[in-house]
């Protein structure tokens, strides 16, 4: 399966501190065993898939 069509299955969620205003951004879909990264610019553009497990040490890693 290419990144368009997995892209175009998952529900994607932007941080609540996004402004809409063109700013620097992130979009991720979970799934049950991975989370999927994207640059919400650029919706068709490249997706980024890592493991539920990888996403939560970066968070934990990100919040310290």
């Amino acid at each position: 399966m290419n990144t368009a069509d997995i892209a175009a299955k998952l529900t994607w969620r932007r941080s609540s501190y996004s402004t809409g205003s063109g700013g620097e951004c992130l979009e991720v879909a979970p799934t049950p065993t991975d989370i999927y990264i994207r640059d919400s610019k650029a919706p068709t553009g490249p997706v980024l898939g890592v493991t539920a497990c990888a996403w939560s040490d970066f968070i934990a890693y990100a919040a310290r």
